[in-house]
């Protein structure tokens, strides 16, 4: 490519702290796609792309492992995502890799290669890799060399298979297009777009560190943020990370980030939808956390709520539907009833805690959940149970037994 784009970047990644070259981005056009099929030994010609414009991104040979280049496209996704450029599906074709494989022995120069083509996942690249390392291997340990190839990846059986010889560089024969001048572009065009950047990935996971979310939450949001729908403008659909910063406006970010992570996205899951299809908004979300916070409910009926609202998809706030489901705490009368009933439906083990096993104490406790329908708060049961249990010792008179009347 005689006037590439761009030329010089680079992108770092998390594992081992690799930093992965790349040497420039460049136009190419789509002149369609072949598909070979090694059984049928039969070739299909999909020419539906043909003459469409893309951009290819050229890396430098700085990974070492199929691990780094799962990652390297994981963050080259997100990154795209981030600025609006692709949506980085790669089982739509949005996003294609060719993998260009060699190996040598340390401390001697980089072996013969072969191009891999047309990956369209990062579990195939990575598999792929893998594949081909061991082939490459196998052949020199045999006393075999590497042909310069292209090849292509049988999926069904994990292995790679030869698909055409490889040429150099200089026999590519690249020729302008003369419908394709030199883009020029200035420096006042490129300090607009700096401004205008969104927050890229990598500053937005230093900003979720930073709030004292684990790595792990922090992960969490950022991968499901990373599958965004990118519009029509270039402009990307709300995500979590978005969502997690409206509702942590005012609250405990540590307190929000697990709602979103264990509680809201386990339940969206659960029921096969996409974030993009979350009904709940922020506000709503917000009121709710509050209200188990402030102990108006308590965390397994916060559940509830939550599971109501997703399967109902209520635009009501927490705190209407809390009350018309009657999932407000109760006063310490109804607790004591409660823990009243559970001692008396379950003597033996009243028995057993009054005799100093307090932890069969949890089985009584279970019941009171239950008959409460989760109102009851477990710490403040726990200990009215504590309570009533000990102060029918002290009230009980003097060599009577527990249950005698």
């Amino acid at each position: 490519m005689k006037a590439p784009f761009a030329t010089g970047g680079q992108l770092q990644l998390e594992i081992n702290d690799t930093c992965v070259r790349i040497k420039q981005i460049q136009l190419e056009q789509d002149t369609g796609k072949s598909t070979f099929d090694p059984r049928n030994q039969e070739s299909s010609i999909d020419l539906n792309r043909a003459g469409v414009g893309l951009m290819e991104i050229v890396s430098e040979p700085d990974m070492r492992s199929p691990e780094e280049a799962g990652q390297y496209v994981r963050a080259l996704q997100a990154l795209l995502r981030a600025v609006g450029s692709s949506d980085g599906n790669m089982e739509q074709g949005s996003l294609r890799c060719d993998v260009n494989v060699s190996v040598n022995r340390r401390g001697e120069p980089l072996g013969t290669r072969c191009e891999i083509k047309n990956l369209n996942s990062v579990k195939f690249i990575m598999v792929a890799i893998t594949s081909e390392v061991r082939r490459q291997i196998a052949l020199l340990e045999n006393g075999g060399s590497v042909l310069q190839e292209t090849r292509g990846f049988n999926e069904d059986k994990a292995e790679t298979y030869s698909s055409r010889s490889k040429e150099d560089a200089p026999d590519y024969r690249y020729m302008p297009d003369p419908n394709l001048p030199p883009l020029l572009i200035g420096e006042t065009y490129v300090s607009q777009i700096r401004e205008t950047m969104p927050e890229l990935p990598d500053a937005t996971r230093a900003r979720l560190l930073g709030l004292g979310l684990s790595r792990r939450d922090a992960d969490v949001l950022m991968d499901v943020d990373s599958g965004r729908e990118v519009k029509d403008d270039g402009v990307l659909a709300p995500g979590p990370v978005a969502y997690f910063d409206e509702v942590s406006r005012g609250r405990d970010p540590k307190v929000v980030v697990n709602w979103i992570t264990h509680e809201l996205l386990g339940q969206l899951a659960f029921r096969e939808k996409a974030f993009s299809n979350n009904p709940i908004d922020a506000k709503q979300m917000g009121e709710l956390i509050d209200l188990v916070q402030g102990g108006k409910i308590t965390g397994t009926a916060g559940k509830t709520l939550l599971r109501h609202m997703l399967d109902n998809c209520s635009a009501e706030m927490p705190a209407e539907l809390a009350s018309e489901l009657s999932l407000i705490a109760d006063d310490g009368a109804a607790l004591r009833k409660w823990c009243t009933q559970a001692i008396k439906a379950l003597t033996q083990e009243a028995d057993v805690v009054r005799g100093g096993n307090v932890n069969v104490v949890n089985k009584i406790l279970g019941h009171v959940m239950k008959a409460s329908k989760g109102r009851a708060d477990a710490k403040a049961a726990r200990a009215m149970l504590l309570k009533l249990l000990k102060g029918e010792e002290r009230d009980r008179p003097k060599g009577e037994k527990p249950g005698d009347s």
